[in-house]
């Protein structure tokens, strides 16, 4: 890969440093063609257009991008003009959806400072916490640069022209594998807090470090999440577990005392001494997530967070073991760990459900005896509860020969099934012989 200090670096009229894609390691096939139709298109049109972002960075380190977004000088209206396939969408930042098929090309208008007068309609509020709730303010290609959080994602890619863009050095951190906020870090954290878990999540990712200054204030701002709204925070937290650096995305967080501001119960519980088990089921299916994910098979937040969770459900049914019976322990328990964690993040019932049900199976795994097992094996929730059951006894928190009974019981035929579950059969108890020192205490009819 090329070096940004090439000799051969030009610097364009706007105070961009142009990068050609011929002095690196890039491979233009990679490229959406329905990206590149909708560049040509605004261009065509009179507009600026690049792709822009995490697609840029994918493709400069030879990663296919999940998804390709587009910068642009044209207004959200106007795109939307242009594409009848599209749909203006939200409301914080206004954006333009061009579908093709099951692929969406996301359009952004570049953003401007907030401080210049803007001829078209716009929008820039701000909390007093200095938290920016919405920002419609448009402007040039340079503010937009400018405005973006780090400087890796600020590389504007011109596929016609087969050029990378650059105005803050993003190619240099890029090269330098570096992850560093454009302008002054507390501040850049305070108008958009959900970057302190992006940092993590891109230096876990892409195995580049954090910069000190972008680093040193992560810890003590933390408490900043709670702004944030919680449909936006559970989303970050997908992203952050289900793109294939689970393990190392959550050994950031727990460096940066990160982990305490979305999992509260969890972070108390694994600074206490003997919760050894649960801090390895942790990372055991922060593992298997990681592993299914590179192997293209499906992941489920459900089942991450109810291993997250899983220890302040047991700690909450042994307290209420005493006043209640099994079944109505585990249910208030569960309501109980859901309410305190509604109050860092609310988990939406599509994945509420689904672990409130794989926590409840579990202590149906000791009854292997008449026709509960069958019944179990046909619940639309036993492969997670399964797999979970698993997992608890690689940690030694149940015996293993539960896990292993159950294994054997789904790889049998079904007449060997009944056989495994059928009742022990206890033999007949024997009478005893009454002694003759015994017989003279038994009451006899008619004694008194």
């Amino acid at each position: 890969m090329g070096k940004a200090g090439d000799t051969d670096e030009q610097m364009n009229k706007d105070g961009f440093r142009v990068h050609h894609l011929s002095e690196h390691d890039f491979n233009l096939d990679s490229i959406s063609s329905n990206a590149i139709k909708v560049v040509r298109r605004l261009n065509s049109q009179g507009h600026q257009a690049y792709l822009v972002g995490g697609c840029v960075r994918d493709l400069l380190l030879d990663r296919e991008p999940k998804d390709f977004d587009v910068a642009t000088s044209a207004l959200p209206e106007e795109v939307r003009q242009l594409f009848r396939n599209s749909n203006l969408i939200g409301r914080r930042f206004r954006l333009v959806h061009i579908r093709y098929g099951r692929e969406i090309i996301e359009v952004a208008t570049f953003r401007g400072s907030g401080d210049s007068n803007v001829q078209q309609k716009s929008s820039h509020q701000v909390h007093e916490d200095g938290r920016i709730l919405r920002d419609n303010v448009y402007g040039s290609m340079n503010e937009d640069a400018i405005r973006r959080d780090f400087t890796i994602n600020a590389l504007y890619l011109d596929p016609e022209q087969e050029t990378v863009l650059d105005r803050i050095g993003g190619m240099t951190d890029h090269d330098n594998r570096i992850i560093r906020l454009i302008g002054e870090p507390e501040e850049r954290y305070r108008e958009d807090p959900v970057r302190l878990l992006r940092a993590v999540r891109f230096s876990s990712k892409l195995d580049f470090e954090i910069e000190p200054a972008t680093l040193q204030p992560i810890a003590f701002l933390g408490a900043l999440l709670q702004s944030v709204p919680q449909a936006r925070l559970y989303e970050e937290i997908l992203k952050l577990f289900l793109s294939g650096h689970a393990q190392k995305t959550y050994a950031g967080l727990c460096r940066n005392d990160l982990l305490r501001h979305l999992f509260p119960q969890t972070d108390q519980l694994l600074n206490q001494a003997g919760n050894e088990s649960l801090q390895q089921l942790i990372e055991l299916a922060l593992k298997s997530t990681d592993s299914r994910v590179r192997d293209n098979k499906p992941v489920t937040a459900y089942f991450l967070f109810a291993a997250f969770l899983w220890g302040s459900i047991e700690k909450t049914i042994l307290d209420l073991a005493g006043s209640e019976n099994e079944y109505l322990a585990i249910q208030n328990a569960m309501n109980e760990v859901l309410r305190l964690q509604a109050k860092a993040v609310s988990l939406p019932k599509r994945a509420s459900i689904p672990m409130r049900e794989v926590w409840t199976l579990q202590s149906r795994f000791r009854q292997r005896r008449g026709g509960k097992p069958h019944r179990l094996l046909e619940h639309p929730r036993f492969r997670a509860a399964y797999d979970f059951i698993l997992l608890r006894a690689e940690t030694g928190a149940i015996q293993p020969e539960i896990a292993e009974w159950w294994t054997r019981f789904q790889s049998v035929s079904a007449a060997q099934r009944r056989k495994m579950t059928q009742p022990s059969q206890r033999k007949p108890r024997r009478k005893k012989a009454v002694s003759d020192e015994q017989a003279s205490v038994v009451s006899k009819p008619g004694d008194v």
